[in-house]
């Protein structure tokens, strides 16, 4: 595809967009050749860079009267590779769509434009006593249209709920430049639940340029109890006991001790170095809620094993042991060259089996792991070691991750949680789902996008790659479906 200053495309493009809405030079390409998946990165044809709904339209239809893929793109701080480019493709940035329309705290919605930072509507809501409740731990980074693409959880979508909860409404853009608005500020609408189906769509059906929120109240307290364990398995035990009592907690995460030494070395939060792992389980609500809450939830952790308890006494101390698991990614970062983190979630019940299990694979493809997650929803984040300079190490970093994944399937649970399924886990698709499922997927693709020119390769892999893999099955030689696009 041409990217000289003159070729037709990009000519149209700069005409569709503000003076410094496009990005053509190979030097200043190289930011958008990855997202936070940076082991995987290609350089695309374009990126635009538009500052309004209308002008993101007006590079839809341009890219559509050519033919050219279009990528949509937040802040890149994906995990899976959904806004990796291609050579062929023009990134559409929604980074300077930025705007907070509105924030109502009687009917307690905020409508935002899709390059809001998840933790700029909190900041916009605080004074009216309200916040947005998934807070993902790239939270001072990430934007909501990214966290929309990929139905984005956090520590405390145990009791609140994931993306696909929180969210009222969307306006987008299909392929062509249509528009289409879905929800809105009512509690319900008529019709097939369209929005569901958009969000965590991952960039295959539409691109959103508005979202509609749900603002929750602050909670009046919250407390949280820091639980030791001699052991992975002891832990993972505790995780199941809690929910099983009946108790869902504000949230509940989990860190191994390989996890736990790296962020105290980085965030001095105050984590026990010489436990095997730790639960952090917080209560909020009334004073009297949380306290008989906490209770109950020191009492389980007990019953399983614990070693020591430490539950924060003022809001700083809370906030501090929140830091140090918030920084958990990043404090790996200093300790290893690369890691290869994944998103696998379980039944709870079968938590410390698949920890097991875990263990068994770092062992056998001579890789360390360590193991960060929402414990809560069973939602795995093993962080990979390995050295991309080191001959064959990203392919057994590679090899690791898939076989995480199958282990999630084989226990009943599946291959991601929130951080979407992009170009990582295409052959982990090809685990799970077999021949009619994938089938519908792509049917649902080209119902919204038929000529498949919306962030083409990624999140549902073809048919015949999932044959190749020898995950579905081929009769008489021939692999079901074979009509379908092959995205």
């Amino acid at each position: 595809m041409d990217r000289t200053p003159g070729s037709p495309l990009l000519l149209q493009l700069a005409a569709a967009l503000p003076a410094d809405g496009l990005i053509a030079d190979a030097e200043r390409l190289s930011p958008y050749a990855s997202d936070g998946l940076s082991m995987y990165r290609e350089l695309p044809l374009a990126v635009a860079l538009p500052q309004t709904a209308a002008e993101a339209q007006s590079v839809l239809r341009v890219c559509h009267a050519a033919g050219v893929p279009v990528i949509a793109r937040g802040a890149g701080t994906g995990l899976a590779g959904g806004a990796l480019p291609r050579s062929d493709a023009v990134v559409l940035s929604l980074a300077r769509l930025k705007r907070i329309v509105r924030v109502d705290p009687l009917a307690r919605v905020a409508v935002v434009e899709p390059g809001v930072r998840n933790a700029a509507i909190s900041e916009a809501a605080a004074a009216y006593g309200l916040y947005y409740a998934p807070d993902p731990s790239s939270q001072i980074a990430c934007t909501i249209g990214g966290n929309v693409a990929e139905n984005s959880g956090g520590v405390h979508c145990l009791k609140y709920g994931l993306t696909v909860h929180n969210v009222m409404g969307v306006r987008g853009l299909l392929a062509d430049g249509s528009e289409l608005v879905i929800g809105g500020a009512a509690p319900d609408a008529s019709g097939l639940d369209v929005l569901a189906l958009l969000i965590g769509s991952e960039g295959l059906l539409a691109v959103i340029t508005e979202v509609t929120v749900r603002l929750l109240p602050r909670p009046r307290v919250a407390q949280v109890v820091m639980a030791s364990f001699a052991s992975v398995e002891d832990a993972g035990d505790a995780v199941a006991g809690i929910i099983g009592a009946g108790i869902i907690p504000a949230g509940l995460e989990m860190m191994d001790a390989l996890a736990t030494r790296a962020v105290e070395d980085f965030v001095h939060a105050g984590y026990p170095l010489d436990a095997a792992a730790i639960l952090l389980a917080e209560s909020d609500g009334t004073a009297d809620e949380v306290a008989d809450e906490i209770a109950r939830i020191e009492a389980v952790c007990r019953q399983h094993g614990a070693t020591s308890l430490t539950t924060s006494q003022s809001e700083a101390q809370r906030l501090k042991l929140w830091a140090g698991r918030k920084a958990a990614f990043p404090a790996v970062g200093r300790i290893t060259p690369d890691y290869y983190c994944m998103d696998g979630t379980i039944p709870k019940k079968h938590l410390s089996a698949v920890l097991r299990r875990i263990a068994e694979l770092s062992e056998r493809h001579g890789l360390a792991c360590a193991n960060v997650f929402h414990a809560g929803d069973g939602n795995l984040h093993p962080l990979i070691f390995y050295n991309a300079n080191q001959s064959g190490d990203l392919e057994r970093a590679e090899a690791f991750g898939l076989d995480i994944l199958r282990a999630c399937v084989e226990a009943g649970g599946t291959i991601t949680g929130e951080h979407g399924v992009g170009v990582e886990k295409l052959d982990a698709m090809c685990v799970q789902f077999v021949a009619p499922e994938l089938a519908a997927f792509h049917a649902v693709k080209a119902a919204f996008d038929p000529a498949g020119v919306l962030n083409p390769g990624k999140a549902v892999p073809t048919l015949h790659r999932c044959a190749e893999m020898g995950a579905v099955h081929v009769h008489g030689g021939q692999v079901l479906h074979p009509q379908l696009p092959r995205f």
